[in-house]
Order: C-alpha cells, then sequence, then structure tokens
C-alpha cells in the first residue's frame, strides 16, 4: 500500500471529518503554523518570539470517542484502528512513528480528543526530541507544553479561557505515558485539576459552537534549543457530542485506578487555581486576571441563561 494511501485509510475512519480550516464545522482540521508563537533564536536575551512555521509531524488523524470509562493508552492496544493499519500494512522494521495527544474528558460520559501525528523521518541524537522520547517522565512533565488559541467561540468562553492559554501540561494536570518501539501517546487527565475540569466543563457545554486550535511543543529551556518548533497541531470546529464514536468499556482502559504523576491539589477558588496553571512555570502570555476568572465562571453558575454569544 503507498503511504498516503494508509494515511487517507486512518483520516477517513475518523469520527468526523478532516476538512479545510476556514470550514470545518463538526470536523477537524491542521491550521497553519504561523497562528502559534514561538520562543524565538534569541528568546532568552530578547524575549522575543517568531511564527512558528512548519510542523516536526504530519497529521494522521483524529478521534472523537467516548465511553462509561475513561478512554486510555489507545496505542497500546493491537485492536485499535491506528495500532492495527499500520500493524496489517508495514513490516516491523519499517513502521512508521506515531505521537498521540489523547485529551480526556469528563462529563456525563467520557469524552476524549484524540490526535495523531507521524513521522519517518529519524530522529536526531541528543536533539530535544530525542531526549524527550528517551527521557524519565519528570523530564517529560517539565517540557510538553500546549497552546491553546481560541478562534471563534462565546464570551462566556473567551473570557473565563483568554484568547491564547500557554502551560507546561505536566505542571498543571496529571500525564500518563504509554510508548513502544513505534509510538508515544501521552493520555492528559483533565479531571486531575478541580479548576481545568470546571472550565473544560463550561466549555463543553458551548462546544458545538467552538473553534479551538491546540499545538504540542517541547519546551525550550536553554540557548542551544531554540528556536521552538512545534510537533504538531490540530484544529477542531463545531463538535456536536452526539457524533462521537461509542467505545464499549472492555475495549477502553478504565483509567480511574491509575497513579496519576502529579499529588492532587486542592484549589482555594476557580480564580486561583486557573491562574496557577497559566502561570506555572512557564507563564509568557497573560489573559485575564484571578478575579476575572473566579466571576465569569460564577457569574455563569449563577445566571446560566443571560449569557450571550
Amino acid at each position: 500500500m503507498a503511504s498516503v494511501e494508509w494515511i487517507d485509510r486512518i483520516i477517513s475512519e475518523g469520527a468526523v471529518p478532516l476538512l479545510e480550516p476556514d470550514n470545518c464545522s463538526n470536523g477537524w482540521a491542521t491550521p497553519p503554523g504561523d497562528v502559534f508563537m514561538v520562543r524565538g533564536p534569541e528568546y532568552f536575551k530578547t524575549r522575543v518570539k517568531i511564527p512558528a512555521g512548519d510542523y516536526l509531524l504530519k497529521p494522521l488523524g483524529f478521534d472523537w470517542i467516548k465511553s462509561s470509562v475513561k478512554i486510555g493508552e489507545i496505542l497500546d492496544d493491537p485492536n485499535s484502528r491506528v495500532r492495527k493499519v499500520i500493524d496489517d500494512e508495514f513490516p516491523a522494521a519499517e513502521k512508521p512513528f506515531v505521537w498521540a495527544f489523547n485529551i480526556q474528558v469528563p462529563n456525563k460520559d467520557n469524552y476524549s480528543a484524540i490526535a495523531y501525528f507521524t513521522t519517518k523521518e529519524r530522529v536526531l541524537e541528543d536533539s530535544l526530541v530525542d531526549k524527550f522520547l528517551k527521557g524519565d517522565n519528570a523530564f517529560r512533565n517539565s517540557r510538553l507544553k500546549l497552546i491553546a488559541n481560541i478562534v471563534k467561540g462565546p464570551w462566556i468562553v473567551r473570557k473565563a479561557v483568554g484568547e491564547q492559554a500557554i502551560c507546561v501540561i505536566g505542571r498543571a494536570l496529571s500525564c500518563k505515558y504509554c510508548t513502544g518501539e513505534n509510538f508515544i501517546e501521552v493520555d492528559i487527565d483533565i479531571g486531575s485539576s478541580m479548576v481545568a475540569s470546571a472550565i473544560v466543563h463550561l466549555a463543553f457545554g458551548y462546544i458545538s459552537t467552538l473553534t479551538v486550535d491546540l499545538a504540542f511543543l517541547i519546551e525550550s529551556q536553554d540557548e542551544s534549543e531554540l528556536p521552538e518548533k512545534i510537533l504538531g497541531a490540530f484544529r477542531f470546529s463545531d463538535l456536536d457530542p452526539a457524533s462521537a464514536r461509542s467505545v464499549e468499556p472492555s475495549s477502553a482502559l478504565n483509567c480511574d485506578d491509575v497513579q496519576t504523576s502529579l499529588p492532587t491539589r486542592l484549589w482555594k477558588s476557580i480564580g486561583q487555581g486557573f491562574s496557577h496553571i497559566l502561570h506555572s512555570g512557564s507563564q509568557e502570555d497573560g489573559s485575564s486576571s484571578d478575579s476575572q476568572h473566579a466571576k465569569i465562571v460564577a457569574d455563569h453558575k449563577d445566571n446560566p441563561t443571560e449569557v450571550k454569544n
């Protein structure tokens, strides 16, 4: 099978379609790299950021799924759809390397938005990507960064999240890393933070009107690692919860009893906690103040019918 065909197969078998970035209602797309600003070649001297440019990885697919249990360790399951295509179509020595970022969203059902990326390029020895793949979980937690852009959405969500949010994920949320010879999967548990869970719960109520860009990168913390490069990014737009594909509990990992990589923290308030997420370790672009976040969520709770787009 030609390489483009196996990628097309994985893309086409997802629950929601791959569409153009400017028109991807109830679908996903690859946003242009320049919509994300990353640390430039002289960032530690000038604090200047630059447009990200090309991604290191190619988009492979997107899953929008739900289950009665938390969904995790997808690529470790030989029967999972992406793993099955790769195992069927490639000899062991020729399998492409796959990255998966699984955003686990707690709600009435357990939803997961999973973005898959791939590369057949050899990872350079001692590069930042090489260090991340070979590093322990503490190193990964200190480096894996998320940039989230709210492209379109109701006022309440844009005010609660900010137009852009940047954080080192492992310092804010519990991340589980599942690795194999030709893959790495990061299961990002939104429910591990009371604050993040509250914000996402708020946003989930408007998910059918949201367009969000999410980019994943390994943070540069030394001048020799600059400029930053984004691993991969995806856009989802106007997702319909009803379009999520149901996964049987027997084929999904119940992660509730898995030891988390970070101790649970109880936040004194939504504002204080959400500020900690954005400011922990690598805050670079401020958005709303603590009191604004607290007031927004409180106002929505008290007067949910008064919120307007």
